[in-house]
């Protein structure tokens, strides 16, 4: 089941859901909007290698924008940092963005129970079109779980994406091959 608004302030204010900063208004009745942060990264070289460590360059987005181009992938971060201990999070694009052409994320826009950071968005555009920082980009959507977790994700020695960061993060596919 996914949880409504008022399920989301609920476990807001209990402490198992925890969004920053947290704005009422960008509450929708089952979700809350995420907005883009300052920073994107793209790969350092043209060609990627699952067991390589692929290094990635960060660069800010301008004051007047960013034309994203087709072919390319963009790695972004949400502006808002965020913890999930009894739900499971889902992160999807707005309609809005979906409507300009833009994808957020290829394959993962699911999170763990006990993820707690900001998101990395693997952005890519159909055509070209202007992104800012600061613009809605996406929205979580929490579902029930069923069953306790033995595990939470913060606490997985194995977990890749654990260290907290304000700037999107590379795949860390290379280190299953370890």
């Amino acid at each position: 089941m996914i949880l409504s608004d008022k399920k989301i302030l609920e476990e807001i204010d209990k402490g198992s859901i925890i969004i920053k900063p947290f704005n009422r208004k960008y509450l929708g009745s089952n979700s809350y909007d995420v907005h883009l942060g300052d920073l994107l990264a793209m790969y350092k070289d043209e060609i990627l290698d699952a067991k390589t460590h692929n290094k990635i360059k960060y660069f800010k987005i301008p004051k007047k924008g960013l034309i994203l181009v087709p072919s390319k992938l963009y790695l972004g971060v949400t502006k808002e940092y965020t913890e999930t201990h009894k739900h499971i999070p889902f992160l999807e694009g707005k309609s809005s963005i979906g409507r300009l052409g833009i994808d957020i994320h290829a394959t993962a826009g699911k999170g763990d129970i006990g993820f707690c950071n900001t998101w990395t968005l693997e952005i890519s555009a159909h055509q070209p079109v202007r992104i800012y920082a600061g613009m809605l980009i996406g929205q979580l959507i929490y579902f029930e779980m069923s069953g306790d977790v033995e595990i939470p994700y913060n606490k997985k020695k194995t977990a890749k994406y654990n260290r907290k960061t304000t700037k999107p993060v590379e795949s860390m596919m290379w280190k299953n091959f370890k």
